[in-house]
């Protein structure tokens, strides 16, 4: 399973796991998980970074109805899983 590290402002930086990606509206979107197994925290980040930029660059997705609409998309596709955030 890939993995992503997400550095936060102050430089502590945590790893997740992609369990999901998908591609809305022209961005990229990743649905992470901070487990591997049993119930883990989700989040779903957004790419903010340019097409000229070397690497990608993440944010968590704060706004309330893009994070609604995208826990749709990602819970149908994963039928199996319950998202809860």
């Amino acid at each position: 399973m890939q993995t992503v590290t997400f550095t936060a402002a102050d430089g502590t930086e945590t790893e997740f796991y992609v369990e999901e990606q998908t591609r809305v509206n022209g961005k990229n979107y990743l649905l992470v998980t901070d487990s591997q197994e049993g119930d883990a925290n989700a989040l779903i980040l957004k790419d903010i970074s340019e097409d000229a930029d070397e690497e990608a660059e993440y944010v968590p997705v704060e706004d309330e109805t893009e994070l609604n609409a995208l826990l749709k998309i990602f819970e149908e596709m994963l039928d199996d899983t319950d998202i809860v955030m």
